[in-house]
This record gives structure tokens, sequence and C-alpha cells, in this order.
């Protein structure tokens, strides 16, 4: 049956992927940090205080101080050779691989800060004629800061289309097999290149106000099973793989033990050579390589520490796509 001359065209018919991460500036600059702070900490799910009483203090203290230091923090780790920020460029390389995984399906990527934002990117999806989309936030731990911020912003792009997708979102997969079993190997294949004998590994996770917690999010006991199922499948001693929390702000009571006062008394206590990682991180970004990887390392070392490593976020590299196709294709389902 022919459509009439003046039918509107929709596409229709595909099915497709987004995965969706923090966030990103668009330059290490003041004015690009700016506007991706106010973004960020404007969000209710990240933080909860009232509007009445935070924003007074976001525009008129935070915005004016800490984008400069944000900026040079980004700085020091800012890909200069595509001028674009670790993080943009490891979500994208991972897009493109998860492409190649499932194609025909298409994979998109966005950012739930910043650019390109979850509203464009949900907007093209439309118009190549996905009809049904598997949303994927990039934090293997959930939290309501994160992951329910990331579908929050998917349900209100939703609620401005008049033909909306059918939608799956993906849940919490801090104990899934392939994500503890990929990061274990990487963990290992780290160790084994070093020349010396880590005498402990510390398993940073991002930090989260202890009020949150308090009220029922799962973030913690989440980073606690990922700790419990990587120290079972290297065989390490919860002494020897420690759990802790870094990334405080402001001065509430955040999750502890606190990383940086971890591991400086470690080095004070005798404690020489450290390796870091980073489970809640699938992608390099600025609290991996300029928090753990430059400034920690930098108080572990000034502290009497010898050997420090952090080792690499699973990123684009065969480990990570591993693990995050097997989540989506739990996911997908009959969809595939």
């Amino acid at each position: 049956m022919s459509l009439p001359a003046n039918h509107p065209h929709v596409a229709f018919g595909k099915t497709g992927i987004l995965i969706v991460n923090l966030g990103t500036p668009d330059a290490p600059t003041a004015a690009a940090l700016r506007p991706y702070l106010k973004q960020f900490l404007s969000d209710r799910r990240v933080i909860e205080t009232s509007p009445l009483l935070w924003q007074p203090i976001l525009r008129g203290i935070i915005l004016n101080t800490r984008p400069r230091k944000s900026a040079r923090a980004y700085a020091k780790i800012w890909r200069q050779d595509n001028n674009e920020s670790p993080l943009r460029y490891y979500t994208r390389q991972q897009a493109e691989k998860l492409s190649s995984q499932f194609a025909p399906l298409p994979v998109y990527w966005a950012m739930r800060y910043g650019n390109p934002s979850i509203a464009d990117t949900l907007q093209t999806m439309r118009e190549d004629g996905c009809d049904r989309i598997v949303v994927c936030a990039l934090y293997p731990q959930y939290s309501a800061s994160t992951v329910a911020s990331v579908y929050d912003e998917v349900f209100r792009c939703l609620m401005k289309m008049r033909w909306q997708p059918a939608l799956r979102t993906v849940g919490a997969w801090h104990d899934h097999p392939d994500y503890i079993d990929q990061l274990a190997g990487h963990i290992k294949s780290h160790l084994a290149q070093l020349d010396w004998t880590a005498d402990k590994i510390i398993l940073s996770y991002h930090g989260l106000p202890q009020k949150y917690f308090d009220k029922g999010d799962p973030y913690h006991c989440h980073c606690l099973k990922t700790s419990r199922l990587l120290r079972e499948a290297m065989g390490y001693a919860e002494t020897d793989m420690l759990s802790t929390f870094q990334s405080r702000f402001g001065p509430a009571k955040w999750l502890e033990p606190y990383t940086d006062k971890t591991v400086e008394k470690l080095a004070q206590d005798g404690v020489k050579n450290i390796v870091v990682v980073t489970p809640g991180f699938l992608s390099d970004c600025v609290e991996t390589l300029e928090e753990i990887d430059i400034m920690l390392r930098k108080d572990f070392i000034a502290a009497g520490g010898q050997q420090f490593s952090c080792l690499p976020c699973l990123n684009d590299s065969p480990a990570g796509i591993a693990s995050i196709s097997a989540i989506l294709t739990e996911t997908l389902g009959s969809w595939a």
C-alpha cells in the first residue's frame, strides 16, 4: 500500500544500543569547565541538598573557584593528539568496537553531562529508525547518583517524543561473571608485566556521601561485592587487596576508608610497593589519571613508598569490550 505524497517520513524497525558515560568538558579551560560543572552539580541525584540552599553556594562560590582548579587537572591528562579528554576518546572507541561486535545493530554513545548529550543522541537514534533501544550506563556498581541519573535523563527525553521507542536498561553488573573474569585477567596481566612485586593492591572506588548509603543506596555493598569476587578469582586475602573510596567533595562524611589516607598510612607503616586498581571506572578519566596516577602517586612516594603503579582501566581493550558485550547481549535478549 503506497502512502500519500504528503505523509511525513518516519523511519522505524531498528534496534539500537546506547552507551552512556559520566561526561566531560569540551576543553581543559575554566570557561569550558564552568557550564560542565554547573550541569553536573545541579543534578538532584548528585547533590540532594535543597536547591534553595545549594544553588546560591554553587553559583556564588563553587562556580567561581572550582572551574580553574578542575581545568588544571584536566590539562594534565588532556589528549593533545585529538584535542579531547581521555573519557570522551575511550567512550567513542568503545562504541565503535561494540558496533563491530553487534553489527548490524548500531551502537551510539552519549554523556550524562556535556557533549554529546543524551537528548541529542536519542533524537538521532529515533531519526535513524531505532524504535527499540537498549541503554547501558557505564557504571558496573549501581548508585542513584550515577546509574539512576542516566536513566532519569533518558526518560525525561522520551517525554518529549511523539513516537517513543521501546526501552530496556542495563541493571547493575558489579557481580557479573564476565566483568569479574575480564577484570581479574586484566589485573593479572598488569602484575605480570611489573619488574617488582606489589605488597598491597588497592581497589579504589569513586566515593559517595555516607548519608546516601544511610538512605539505602546499594553502591557501597556493590563495591565490596566486586572486591570480594575479585579476591576470590585471584586468590588474595582481604588484607592484601584493600577496598577504598576516592574523590571526596565538601565537608560531609563520605564512604570510608579514604583512598588517599589509606595509601599514606601504608607508606608510613613501611609498605613500599602498591598497585592501585579502579574497578568502578570502565574508562580512564581525570579521576584515574590525575587524581590517582599523578597526585596519589606523589603522596605515596612522599610518605615513604617506593614503587607505585596505577592499572589502566579496561577502556577499549579486548577485555573491556568483552565485558560490556556480555552485559548488552543479556539485556538485548530477543531484540538481538
